[in-house]
């Protein structure tokens, strides 16, 4: 999917009413946003009857504008006694207010302790769906930045409910488009509704040629007339096999693995309302890769916006946002990333370029750089804001103590097979330990034994890390180029990692010590070699893809027929209820959080929160294809 800069709105707040200059338009009638919101969109829809007794509904907006429709739908929800278990609001915005005009706009809000929690979750403004949880989750907002049609070609969701907001048809004709009509209509579920304010032929013709059903109403206040729809197309295609959504969510799920894919996973689930089991062979979490003292997060640029680029992107926020529910587990504040490859004023070109935020990513000279490293340091650096560093054993027994999740550990297991609608777990004394709906295989080399698949292009990587006592200057924060270098809480600094394919030594080497303290040299100038340090280290081995892309999605199916077209992994077969999620590679601690959270959505039917060509990127089936 083609990205563009995000440009904040400009606002006019003397006009009596909120105004956009850009569009000569006004966010609101003046008779009330909040009037609107429930008179036409929530009422146009409904709501909130028709989301009563359903496990999860979902509402796509196009155009947030100031939030009102969203915070309308969520007073609704928490004021429903018999409302659904869980509320997703999707919603497209191309030029999103900064969050002080967000939080004048709501100055005078009639719902100000739910403007406040969206205001205060005010996302970064880098183009990517951002997720935004409140009531611990069971509402979800998903705020896509970016041109609304581009964003909604590229969405999975069944949606049951649109409210088309956006400025006049005449003054945005892009809002009100054919384009766009026709990308929602693939997102609609059965008997999927309609409403918008306009009554302009543009917009019936428009809903109608898209397969809706058009109606008009009577409006309320200065609006005389409103539309309703309803989707009722004459023919509804299939969709392909790895674009289909469950009838009913599962209420519990296996999950096997306990590092940081197990973790993830198992976390995104119970966000999801399934109550998870999570085996492993070893009696503790995080007993083999995941359990080094610390590792890193954070984000990339790239001089195109890539895949692997907008993936990492995403994923490092949602990294953030984990070791943020878990204080004491490491920090968010900011990671450095030595660049040796680009002047100082290439970088603060392609940021000028890019227009990515300072809260994502700043370019550093090598003296600004130092300054905020508390080292000297002689390359510039890119700054993520959010990046940081984790101890990834405390992080993950953190999220394994959550409620409705049980951990098993010492079960090896060593199969697992279909059981009726789902799949149980046997150990190996040919033992059952488990049935559930859904499966996810999250104990990386092992797991493609247990699907019994012989995937390409994997490789495993050996890696140790060494830490010493604190005797050369502390980072305030963590270093990377190649190698790290970062100070852990408990006074120590952590260098790492060697990285040697196909080597099965479990041993700690001093050659690899050495190995890491040339990193320490090269990023900060210290050479420690003939310190008299006490070393020690760690070893682990991590399973990586041809393409350094994790492994996340419904397992090929290769027990049916195949369809004639394989060009894209979405028409690959799926096994009914059975994921994996591995090969994670040296970046898991960025990339889990993402994995996990698209995991849950598709076994779930919720919004995923990844564009469609980015799921496709991590997609399982992308290897199978590889084999076809």
């Amino acid at each position: 999917m083609k990205t563009e800069p995000i440009v904040a709105a400009q606002v006019d707040f003397t006009a009596g009413a909120v105004r956009s200059p850009a569009f000569d338009d006004i966010y609101h009638p003046r008779e009330g946003a909040f009037e609107q919101a429930r008179d036409v969109f929530l009422a146009g829809n409904g709501l909130p009857g028709r989301w009563r007794g359903r496990a999860q509904f979902t509402i796509l907006e196009t155009g947030f504008g100031l939030g009102t429709n969203f915070l309308a739908a969520w007073a609704a929800w928490r004021d429903d006694p018999q409302r659904c278990d869980r509320l997703h609001f999707v919603s497209l915005e191309k030029h999103p207010l900064t969050s002080a005009d967000l939080r004048r706009a709501h100055a005078a809000s009639p719902l100000p302790a739910l403007a406040a929690q969206l205001v205060d979750a005010w996302p970064p403004f880098t183009p990517n769906l951002h997720r935004l949880d409140f009531e611990g989750g069971r509402v979800r907002l998903l705020l896509g930045l970016g041109d609304a049609a581009t964003l909604a070609r590229s969405l999975v969701a069944q949606v049951d409910a649109f409210l088309l907001d956006g400025f006049a048809p005449a003054r945005n004709p892009q809002m009100w488009s054919e384009r766009l009509f026709t990308a929602l209509a693939r997102l609609a579920a059965p008997g999927a509704t309609a409403a918008t304010w306009s009554a302009a032929r543009v917009v019936r013709d428009g809903l109608q040629r898209a397969g809706f059903t058009v109606e008009a109403a009577r409006g309320a206040g200065a609006k005389r007339d409103i539309t309703l729809a309803r989707y009722a197309p004459r023919f509804t295609p299939p969709r392909p096999p790895g674009r289909r959504w469950v009838t009913a969510a599962p209420s519990t799920a296996i999950v096997i693995g306990g590092g940081l894919a197990g973790a993830s996973t198992a976390r995104a689930l119970r966000q999801q309302g399934v109550a998870c089991t999570v085996f492993d062979r070893h009696d503790h979490p995080a007993s083999e890769a995941s359990g080094n003292p610390a590792g890193l997060f954070h984000g990339t640029v790239g001089t195109d916006d890539s895949a692997y680029t907008r993936l990492y992107r995403a994923a490092s926020l949602a990294a953030a946002r984990w070791v943020g529910e878990h204080p004491g587990c490491g920090q968010s504040d900011g990671l450095l990333r030595l660049d040796a490859t680009r002047e100082f004023a290439s970088m603060r070109a392609l940021l000028v370029a890019q227009r990515l935020p300072a809260a994502y990513v700043q370019a550093l000279d090598s003296g600004q750089a130092s300054a905020l490293a508390g080292v000297a340091l002689a390359l510039p650096a890119w700054h993520y804001g959010a990046g940081g560093w984790t101890d990834p054993s405390a992080l993950v027994r953190a999220t394994l103590a959550q409620a409705d999740v049980v951990w098993r550990g010492g079960v090896d297991v060593q199969r697992i097979e279909p059981a009726g609608d789902g799949w149980r777990v046997i150990d190996a004394h040919d033992r059952v330990q488990g049935e559930a709906p859904l499966i996810v295989l999250a104990n990386a080399h092992d797991a493609l034994r247990l699907a019994g698949w012989q995937a390409p292009g994997l490789r495993t990587t050996r890696g140790q890390v060494t830490w010493f006592d604190a005797l050369a200057p502390r980072p305030r924060l963590p270093i990377a180029s190649g190698g790290y270098l970062l100070a852990l809480a408990d006074g120590r600094l952590l260098a790492g990692a060697t990285q040697q394919h196909d080597d099965t030594d479990a041993a700690v080497r001093a050659q690899d010590h050495a190995v890491n303290l040339e990193h320490v040299r090269r990023l900060v100038g210290v050479d420690l070699t003939r310190a008299g340090l006490l070393l020690r280290g760690r070893v682990g081995w991590r399973l990586a893809t041809h393409d350094r892309l994790p492994l996340a999605g419904a397992l090929p199916d290769f027990d049916v027929p195949w369809p004639a077209r394989r060009d894209a992994p979405r028409f690959v077969p799926r096994r009914t209820g059975c994921f994996i999620h591995a090969a994670l590679g040296s970046r898991g601690l960025t990339t889990a959080a993402l994995c996990g959270e698209l995991i849950a959505a598709q076994a779930t039917g919720a919004p995923w929160p990844l564009e469609a060509d980015l799921a496709d990127a991590v997609d399982p089936a992308r290897l199978a294809l590889r084999q076809s």
